[in-house]
């Protein structure tokens, strides 16, 4: 079972001095959801510090308007060490628990797991069918079954899906489970409005410090075109799946179809997204930054912008000869990213909205406590 134990200890006694020297400060306290969380605090738990860690969506403004940053002695840099509990939290709520060990070496991982799936697919490709089916050119409905059988690539998806879909379930209860407040509808609705509209990556209002001490909203856009385009990408593979199960309309569809404009639009959105945030990665001030968790935001980031391209790359050239090895080399990277997405990067989405529902629990809980207290004294 998870538990706040498996966090070192150093890690909760540094993050704890940082806490008590900004909850005495309290200068920073409009820029995001994690200090008007912190205020409602005089002590803080390891299950606090958990929260609050991935409540903190790492805009850095904090970090550079603090008069204790490094070189001041107090050395306060709270988005490093809130970077480093967030990755610690990951392992304790993974699931299942044997596997909590790939965050530390998400990066090999992912190599791993983008090598084995494209190995996997090819070499299907190439058992199941004749050499000459999977490099020649077919077209109109079923083309992409000629190459890779329909149950084959059903069954691989359907498995990968449903075991990703389980394992980030298992660990998003836990966190919840853990929980310094009782989530419900309403803070669940307030959550999901800030995490569609990236509001905690406004930072005081004027974007983030990101990728140095300049003021900028370019982060939020970029996180906004990977987030929509994962989202019409997802779209398009499930309204593709209601053509085939439902209309009996098999891949691939038409340029103007809906899953073909849904997944041209998400693949687009996330090359753009990908390659912006590779971009201010390399010109990143690398003094707030915790950099044990690069190779697992590498990672990620390769493998979503791998999907993306060639996805695209598959769509433009699907009456090719070249469609069997794009289909296959696709659909091995899309593999690689469905296992890796439950033990790495992808998994802080998953956190934070649980954070920002307990964020939201709490400012109720507080709101209506501050208003009984207001109506007792009037009385």
């Amino acid at each position: 079972m998870p538990s706040n134990e498996m966090i070192k200890s150093t890690s909760l006694d540094e993050a704890r001095r940082m806490m008590e020297i900004c909850n005495a400060c309290r200068y920073c306290e409009g820029y995001c959801a994690v200090f008007p969380a912190m205020e409602l605090r005089r002590e803080f738990t390891a299950p606090d510090l958990t929260y609050l860690a991935n409540l903190c969506h790492n805009c850095r403004d904090c970090y550079y308007a603090c008069q204790f940053a490094p070189p001041h002695e107090f050395a306060v840099n709270v988005p490093e060490i809130f970077a480093d509990l967030r990755v610690q939290s990951y392992a304790a709520y993974a699931w299942p628990q044997s596997f909590a060990g790939l965050y530390r070496r998400a990066g090999t991982w992912a190599a791993l797991a983008l090598a084995g799936g494209l190995a996997l697919v090819l070499v299907l490709a190439v058992l199941l069918q004749d050499a000459g089916i999977w490099a020649a050119a077919h077209t109109g409905e079923g083309a992409f079954y000629a190459v890779i059988p329909k149950n084959i690539m059903v069954g691989v998806a359907g498995a990968a899906g449903l075991f990703v879909l389980l394992s980030l379930l298992i660990g998003f209860m836990r966190f919840l489970k853990g929980a310094p407040a009782q989530a419900g509808l309403r803070p669940g609705l307030s959550a999901l409005a800030d995490v569609l509209t990236m509001e905690n990556l406004k930072g005081g209002g004027a974007g983030c410090n990101f990728p140095g001490e300049k003021f900028s909203a370019e982060r939020r856009w970029l996180h906004h075109f990977v987030m929509y385009g994962f989202f019409a990408a997802f779209a398009a593979t499930t309204v593709a799946a209601f053509y085939d199960h439902v209309l009996g309309r098999e891949a691939p569809y038409a340029y103007f179809s809906l899953p073909v404009i849904l997944g041209t639009l998400g693949g687009t959105a996330m090359v753009v997204g990908c390659l912006g945030l590779m971009r201010q990665k390399l010109a990143e001030d690398k003094a707030p930054a915790y950099t044990d968790a690069r190779p697992m935001e590498w990672g990620f980031i390769w493998l979503l912008l791998l999907t993306s391209a060639t996805g695209l790359l598959l769509l433009a050239m699907r009456e090719t000869t070249m469609m069997g090895v794009l289909l296959a080399a696709h659909l091995g990277v899309v593999l690689a990213l469905f296992v890796t997405l439950p033990y790495g990067k992808f998994v802080h989405g998953v956190y934070r909205f649980a954070a920002l529902i307990i964020f939201a629990a709490e400012s109720k809980a507080h709101k209506q406590t501050k208003l009984k207290l207001i109506k007792s004294r009037r009385e």
